[in-house]
């Protein structure tokens, strides 16, 4: 079906069951999928329709320079190893990046986690080799276990995926309303085993500027304790719209504007594995009113990039559509230009973010997946940089990341080598920056954003 078709057809919330679709787990027990979707239908929604129209406006600014889109959190999240501190750290260090980008840039930071849903991953291969056996492989919690005799998909694993997306949401609008957030605890963010390096030092030297700020506008009259903006701030969840059995379920019929909103998350995104145009996915998604993404990977052309935007974005609405780059360090600079100029050129409305993780993935000698920082920092200058010379706002930036000190990512200012990736490896599937990482890469983002 062409993407002239695809955009004028009929849509509805099943839609999608009549295309072809790739990475998506085949349940066995149709019986007990179907009772799954069932209970999941019947359950209250994770987010609301206004909640994704509030981020879509200020998506509208980030594609204007108007504002900055900080998307991160952790690769997938995991059922065994879900807790209140995990939480709170992941909390704590986008609110620490947010405030570095937004002091160095004066632009407001929106703030969007991988969090809340990211369960589910696509894989490079439907089977791995364990000790010369083959078994299914993991596909994230959602789907199956990373034990070897529960690979079979299980619908079950839906149900636990929605209630504790719910625990989640439920926590971070405590701390993002809560009096957590407010800027006068700006110090109380320090990570503890951040605080004594390098970059928790200039991170506690801002916090102090923050502070002297504040105790400024208080003798100047103005009331930070009142003042809702310093006290609060807004938080979104995000993941990959991979199990459509789950996204359909969750989608639901806004009562005022009679719009059809994915109510799993604010903001939903198609992988580079499943972003084929007369796809289950795209389909899937073009009939949701969320502000999407699309990841656009080193083998993406100009048509494809133009007929997504013809299917998920035909009204050319600011703030709908967010192409999420990931070419790697190594092919950004030969790839990436020509397709920005062929969608400015078409005067496409589009938020351009930059996903530095997943296209330089590599694995060590000691056989752990890995990225380099330097890779990584390598790319989002590229990034910037084209948009420089393109003259096109550069507007956010998508990171796998968590709050803990994990040891996952090769260098940084810890200098974590190859013999040193196990100390503290933990990932459910592919490697993320630490805290310290993180930091650190917040302050040389700022250092663009200041230019």
């Amino acid at each position: 079906m062409s993407a002239d078709k695809i955009a004028t057809s009929a849509w509805h919330k099943a839609s999608w069951r009549d295309f072809p679709i790739k990475q998506h787990p085949c349940y066995v027990n149709k019986e007990s999928i179907e009772s799954v979707e069932r209970e999941l239908s019947n359950f209250p929604p994770l987010v609301f329709a206004k909640e994704a129209d509030s981020l879509k406006d200020k998506l509208a600014k980030a594609s204007r320079g108007e504002s900055f889109l900080l998307q991160g959190g952790d690769c997938a999240e995991s059922f065994s190893q879900f807790s209140t501190n995990a939480i709170r750290d992941m909390f704590k260090i986008i609110l620490q990046m947010s405030v570095i980008l937004t002091f160095a840039s004066s632009r407001p930071v929106i703030k969007v986690g991988r969090l809340a849903g990211q369960f589910a991953k696509p894989r490079s291969n439907d089977v791995e080799v364990i000790d010369g056996v083959s078994y299914p492989s993991y596909r994230g919690d959602l789907i199956n276990s990373q034990e070897l005799d529960k690979r079979e998909p299980d619908p079950l694993r839906l149900l636990k995926g929605y209630h504790q997306s719910a625990s989640t949401l439920n926590l971070l609008r405590a701390f993002s309303q809560g009096g957590f957030a407010n800027l006068e605890q700006v110090h109380n963010w320090n990570l503890g085993f951040v605080a004594n390096n390098n970059f928790g030092k200039r991170y506690e030297e801002l916090a102090s500027q923050i502070e002297k700020s504040l105790r400024f506008m208080n003798a100047c009259g103005i009331d930070t304790q009142t003042t809702r903006q310093l006290k609060e701030v807004s938080f979104y969840t995000s993941h990959e719209a991979l199990v459509l059995n789950y996204e359909e379920a969750l989608t639901r019929q806004d009562s005022l504007s009679k719009d059809w909103y994915d109510c799993s998350a604010h903001f939903l995104w198609i992988g580079e594995r499943t972003r084929d145009i007369d796809h289950a996915h795209m389909e899937f998604l073009r009939g949701v009113k969320n502000p999407l993404g699309v990841k656009i990977g080193p083998n993406a052309t100009k048509d494809d990039l133009l007929k997504i935007c013809d299917i998920l974005n035909p009204l050319n609405e600011c703030g709908r559509l967010t192409f999420i780059v990931r070419m790697g360090a190594d092919k950004i600079e030969q790839r990436f230009p020509a397709l920005l100029r062929a969608v400015c050129e078409e005067g496409r409305n589009i938020v351009w973010s930059c996903d530095p993780m997943h296209g330089n993935t590599k694995v060590a000698s000691s056989g752990y997946k890995t990225r380099s920082f330097t890779d990584i920092v390598s790319e989002i200058r590229s990034f910037f940089a084209i948009h420089k010379a393109q003259g096109s706002i550069a507007s956010g930036i998508h990171l796998e990341m968590t709050g803990t000190d994990v040891t996952e990512c090769l260098g940084g200012v810890q200098d974590i080598n190859e013999s040193s990736l196990h100390k503290n490896y933990h990932t459910q599937c592919d490697p993320r920056l630490n805290a310290t990482q993180a930091l650190e890469l917040s302050f040389m983002l700022a250092e663009i954003l200041q230019k």
